[in-house]
């Protein structure tokens, strides 16, 4: 079985991908490939684990 999405909620994943994409091209731009995709696995990894993306996380 297929579940059904809202075109609002179609719309607003593909807008979230497509400002991810626009991340990683100047990411890719400014540091390379190498750091991008580490940037974006960290990211996955921190929302996997449920931690904080905040400044002060990293420093407690």
């Amino acid at each position: 079985m297929t579940a059904t999405r809202s075109p609002n909620e179609a719309d607003s994943k593909d807008q979230f991908f497509k400002e991810l994409a626009e991340l990683s091209e100047r990411m890719i731009a400014a540091h390379g490939k190498e750091f991008s995709m580490g940037a974006l696995v960290l990211a996955a990894r921190f929302i996997a684990e449920n931690k904080p993306f905040g400044r002060s996380a990293v420093t407690q």
